[in-house]
């Protein structure tokens, strides 16, 4: 099998309240919602078949719904019954997703419009990768609901084809 880069179809996302969720990144990312949340349950269908082989046995069920980027990106957004929601949820350290992000030229309008809908800046203040040079900023942030979010002010290809640092 030959190795070329694989195109990113879509992120999963825990969240403790769906609705409130959806709201957010529909209202606040403009994400697209493409399927209304659902519950799913723990039962011989396919679904919740396929569900037991990813979750394991005894989830009973969650509510998902399916999101879209404006790149065209997928989000599928989770509330499972036992959520927890931990009081930092920034355990960098830990093997895992450690966070997405998100590009928009107005960063800084968009970072105070999270903080508005009661997310929150995991940094002061954008840092600038090339001080004077170029205007290719990023800020830390968390949604409202502890999940850590970044934003870039230009793509990934320009901040780090010359060598961010």
């Amino acid at each position: 099998m030959s190795t070329y880069p694989r195109t990113f179809s879509h992120i999963g996302i825990s969240v403790p309240n769906l609705e409130q969720a959806v709201k957010f990144y529909t209202d606040v990312l403009g994400w697209y919602l493409i399927m209304a949340p659902t519950e799913i349950v723990e039962d011989d269908s396919p679904i919740g078949e396929m569900c037991t082989d990813v979750v394991g046995a005894k989830w009973k069920k969650f509510k998902i719904a399916h999101l879209s980027t404006g790149d065209r990106i997928g989000v599928k957004l989770f509330e499972f019954d036992n959520q927890e929601n931990p009081e930092d949820n920034f355990e960098h350290w830990k093997t895992g997703v450690f966070h997405f992000c998100v590009q928009d030229p107005n960063l800084e309008e968009l970072a105070e419009k999270i903080v508005e809908a009661g997310g929150k800046k995991r940094m002061a203040e954008p840092r600038y990768y090339y001080p004077g040079e170029k205007p290719y900023r990023m800020i830390y942030m968390e949604d409202p609901f502890g999940n850590i979010l970044e934003i870039y002010s230009h793509s990934y290809e320009l901040t780090y084809a010359a060598g961010a640092y």
